[in-house]
């Protein structure tokens, strides 16, 4: 059985930043796909209605997803064989270099039907890379962190992921005010891509210099390394990868939606101003990035199933309420509902990684995380933004999407309630 890890403050801090600045970066380029998905729309697909070419910007997102499986397999393997951090310094090359790509691709305007293939060919490299990265995350976190504070510390894999998210979707809001509509329209859009160059480098130093999980190096003393990890975890924790699979569908269908269906459906269906949809999108993003902190330290002390289930059954209660709030054309309102729905997010993913992580042995942690986390995000979370402007244009009632996150959230409350309680539990 492993022991108690005991990392000193320091070390504690330096475990956190080295993990946490690479997760930043790498949602960071990631997640500014959704944020401009409007934007995108309009100079990548040719259309008189935008709703439509909004629709076909955020089917394009959701291609980026259906290459997380496949990276999941592929670096989740790869974890549990060779190590978190070798697995960690290559995706952020990846996701660095194709989101720099995105930036100088040429528009519809420039090379026709050659635009968007290119778009969509960027976004899948940028899909693959993704998958080794949240679950290689969490995993390392929380094998470095001690039983009694694991939450604490792996959620902030999660306020980094949100704060890259607020950044990104500020840088938006900045340069939309500063250069206007038009020039951001133009070509102001291709600044925050282009910015994965010198950020990727600067991640790219921290975690070559990050050491390997603590768990991950007295598994390696034994020589009990698994030669075939996904192999084994599909036939000996089942239940485990069900259990992953249920908990983070609500995960990613709330995360995404927050995240990237927001500034497109405030701006294209509630007719927001984009200076005012970003910042909608940016202070209710800050809510989950401040409370998530709070949320982590409550799951370490009143145990992961609470905070989940009151997180679920606030989506479940108060996700229409909270967009019918949306629709009444007050930014002050809007902000407030973002808010709430923010706060729901943070209660749920305070616990979750750590939830995640306590499911299996870390001799297929990585890879066991990275097939559920991975296969879920695709079928649910990729194509959030997608799936909900559908409800839109099928049912014509702007507030339809609140079904989707309801059903969502019901499904993981069902999971988390037939789940254990794995707070504390010493690792292996």
């Amino acid at each position: 059985m492993a022991t108690k890890t005991n990392n000193p403050p320091k070390r504690t801090a330096k475990i956190m930043m080295a993990a946490g600045i690479g997760h930043f970066i790498e949602w960071f380029d990631f997640g500014l796909y959704g944020t401009l998905a409007a934007i995108i729309a309009s100079n990548f697909f040719v259309s008189s209605d935008p709703a439509t070419a909004l629709l076909k910007s955020f089917a394009v997102f959701g291609s980026g997803f259906l290459m997380r499986p496949l990276g999941g397999f592929f670096f989740g393997s790869m974890g549990d064989r060779l190590g978190r951090r070798k697995v960690l310094v290559t995706v952020i090359v990846i996701t660095s270099i194709s989101t720099f790509v995105m930036g100088i691709l040429p528009t519809w305007h420039q090379v026709g039907i050659v635009a968007p293939v290119l778009l969509v060919m960027t976004r899948l490299v940028q899909g693959f890379a993704a998958g080794g990265e949240s679950s290689g995350v969490i995993t390392y976190l929380a094998e470095s962190a001690e039983p009694h504070r694991r939450a604490t510390l792996t959620c902030w894999s999660e306020n980094f992921s949100f704060m890259a998210f607020v950044c990104g979707s500020g840088l938006v809001l900045l340069l939309t005010y500063w250069l206007g509509e038009t020039a951001m329209n133009d070509w102001g859009w291709r600044i925050p891509f282009l910015l994965a160059a010198p950020l990727g480098l600067g991640g790219l130093y921290m975690r070559r210099n990050m050491e390997d999980s603590a768990e991950f190096h007295k598994l390696k003393a034994t020589g009990k390394i698994e030669k075939s990890p996904l192999r084994t975890a599909l036939k000996t924790s089942l239940s485990a990868l069900l259990f992953c699979t249920g908990f983070v569908v609500i995960k990613a269908v709330s995360s995404w939606v927050l995240q990237s269906f927001m500034p497109g459906y405030l701006s294209t269906h509630l007719h927001y101003s984009r200076t005012d949809s970003y910042l909608i999108t940016t202070l209710g993003l800050l809510s989950v990035a401040i409370s998530m902190p709070i949320t982590g330290y409550l799951s370490d002390r009143w145990g992961r199933r609470p905070l989940m289930l009151v997180a679920c059954a606030g989506f479940i209660l108060l996700t229409y309420p909270a967009m019918l709030l949306m629709t009444q054309g007050s930014v002050g309102s809007s902000i407030a509902a973002m808010s709430v729905l923010g706060v729901c997010v943070a209660l749920f993913n305070g616990g979750c990684g750590a939830a995640m992580v306590e499911l299996f042995p870390t001799a297929i942690r990585y890879g066991g995380i990275a097939m559920s986390y991975n296969l879920t995000v695709a079928v649910f979370g990729g194509v959030t933004p997608l799936a909900s402007a559908s409800l839109i244009s099928l049912t014509g009632d702007p507030l339809s999407p609140a079904w989707y996150v309801m059903i969502t959230a019901l499904i993981s409350f069902i999971a988390v309630w037939f789940a254990k309680e794995t707070a504390g539990k010493v690792l292996d």
